[in-house]
Parts: C-alpha cells; sequence; structure tokens
C-alpha cells in the first residue's frame, strides 16, 4: 500500500512536469519615443443642479479632448508603435532605456529592465520593418557636399 502511493504521487509530479508551460520568450527593444497624441474626446454635460431644478440649463455638452502617450520601441528588426491598454492610469516609460516584450495576438506584453519588472499591456497601433534607414540609424555621411 505505501509503494502504491509512492508511485502516485510520482505520476502526479511527472504529469504536472509535462503540463508545464514553456518559459515565455522575450525579445529586446529601446524605448525610442513618447508622444501624445489625440484619442478622443471626454465629453460631459453642462447641466448643474439648480439649473436642472427650475428648468434654466440649455442642453449644452462640455467637450475635452483627450490625449494618450504613444510610444516607439525599436527591435533588431522591426519598430512598434504602441499604446498602454490601460488609458486610466498608464505608467511613464523611460526614454533611450531597454525593455523587453512579448507578443500575444494585437498586444505587446512589455516590461523596463531597470524598472520594477512589471509586464504592463500595451495595443500595436503600427508595425514597421528595421531598415536601418537614416530616420532609425545615426546620420550618414551625404554625397551633398563633394560637388
Amino acid at each position: 500500500m505505501h509503494i502504491r502511493l509512492h508511485y502516485v504521487l510520482a505520476l502526479a509530479l511527472i504529469s504536472s512536469v509535462a503540463q508545464a508551460k514553456e518559459p515565455r520568450h522575450y525579445q529586446t527593444g529601446k524605448l525610442v519615443r513618447m508622444e501624445s497624441v489625440k484619442c478622443g474626446t471626454d465629453a460631459k454635460d453642462a447641466k448643474n443642479f439648480a439649473g436642472e431644478m427650475l428648468g434654466t440649463d440649455s442642453q449644452h455638452m462640455k467637450t475635452k479632448e483627450l490625449l494618450c502617450q504613444q510610444y516607439v520601441v525599436q527591435s533588431d528588426s522591426v519598430i512598434y508603435t504602441i499604446r498602454p491598454k490601460d488609458d486610466k492610469h498608464p505608467a511613464l516609460l523611460p526614454i533611450g532605456e531597454q525593455a523587453q516584450f512579448r507578443l500575444d495576438k494585437d498586444k505587446i506584453l512589455l516590461r523596463v529592465e531597470d524598472g520594477d519588472e512589471k509586464e504592463r499591456e500595451y495595443l500595436v497601433v503600427s508595425m514597421t520593418p528595421n531598415d536601418g534607414s537614416a530616420q532609425n540609424s545615426p546620420s550618414k555621411p551625404t554625397s551633398e557636399g563633394a560637388r
């Protein structure tokens, strides 16, 4: 009976190890730029309580343009433009620092190496190949001065 219990425990351990997920593969990129971009409007009703009770308020709406953080992450092969998935409490990322990320469907899960190592979700706005063109690499001498 005692040997049978060890056998069952050993099988349970082996099956749990076999079902363990693959380790996550992270890519490395550099946080190149952050900019604020228009991402919608916030509309608030201009009514106040007294005006509503007396019937003197009009149906005016106050609108305010919303700005969202948009980052550019440059890896060896692709340049990603991303936005935080959590618009209400986005974390500021340190520009010029290295970050590790992994792709998951239409989003990037990103963590900053020297930061809190917390993985945050970002939506992928665009992807372009990193072909090493002049806008992405240090300036190259041109032949304009050699006339």
